[in-house]
């Protein structure tokens, strides 16, 4: 399957749930129920990938474990050049556009492009940019983090990253953060490109995933709340039918 066609047909009718995985988090079986589950309750896509922790094996095994109980398309969410497996259906081809280190920024991407293009893993092009507080991607990355109220950097990101060529722009606000990417500043971005916005962090729940839509978000990751969730399958339905709400009040 081709991801990214996939994702613009869905697009044109609702927004996008996406399903974070971190092989770090849980053992192989594990991430395959998570996985499970999440498909059960609707979920658009995996993304399979942690900010720490993972090695090739470690993700190999747990993208092999998670296509035998799936059949949703699974994207590489990338650590490293080095950290690439063909098991996958694409690869965020990705940049950390506010990290003040250049592996972050570029080097690794350009690094593990031949890797790609040799597997045949299809490369989703993607601006990616953290704002406060950032938790530890932010930490990690060298990020020089957009400000919470800072709507202008964030726009000009934003604008960049669509110039550039990339085919998503995803703000992430952090793992495990307690407050989610302020609506203003999700609306300030979408406003100002084309392509599709991706909003990770902070989405504890349905409403808050209703809200970064109802602001302009078309894409969301939802990740921790789905590890502490006892119901995965009910949860992922419940941020769906929000989202899908919210999607039609924009």
């Amino acid at each position: 399957m081709n991801v990214l066609p996939y994702v613009h047909e869905l697009l044109k009718t609702g927004p996008v749930h996406v399903t974070l995985i971190d092989p770090d988090k849980q053992d192989f079986s594990g991430s395959a129920r998570i996985a499970e589950s999440a498909e059960k309750g609707g979920t658009h896509l995996l993304l399979v990938g942690g900010t720490t922790g993972v090695d090739h094996t470690k993700l190999d095994r747990t993208i092999g474990a998670v296509r035998e109980r799936v059949g949703v398309p699974i994207v590489t969410f990338p650590t490293s050049s080095s950290i690439i497996s063909d098991r996958t259906d694409a690869i965020l081809f990705m940049s950390l556009m506010n990290s003040n280190d250049v592996k972050y920024a570029v080097r690794e991407a350009v690094m593990g492009a031949p890797t790609i293009k040799r597997m045949g893993i299809e490369a989703i092009p993607t601006g990616y940019v953290v704002v406060e507080p950032g938790m530890l991607v932010g930490e990690v990355g060298n990020v020089e983090l957009i400000g919470r109220e800072d709507l202008d950097t964030a726009v000009k990101y934003a604008v960049g990253a669509q110039m550039f060529g990339m085919e998503l722009f995803y703000l992430e606000g952090g793992s495990g953060v307690d407050q989610p990417i302020p609506s203003s500043l999700i609306a300030a971005v979408k406003r100002s490109i084309e392509i599709p916005l991706v909003v990770g962090g902070g989405i504890s729940g349905a409403a808050r995933a209703g809200d970064a839509v109802r602001a302009g978000a078309d894409i969301i990751v939802t990740g921790n709340m789905l590890e502490n969730s006892r119901d995965i399958e009910g949860t992922i339905s419940q941020v769906i039918r929000e989202m899908c709400s919210a999607w039609k009040m924009r």
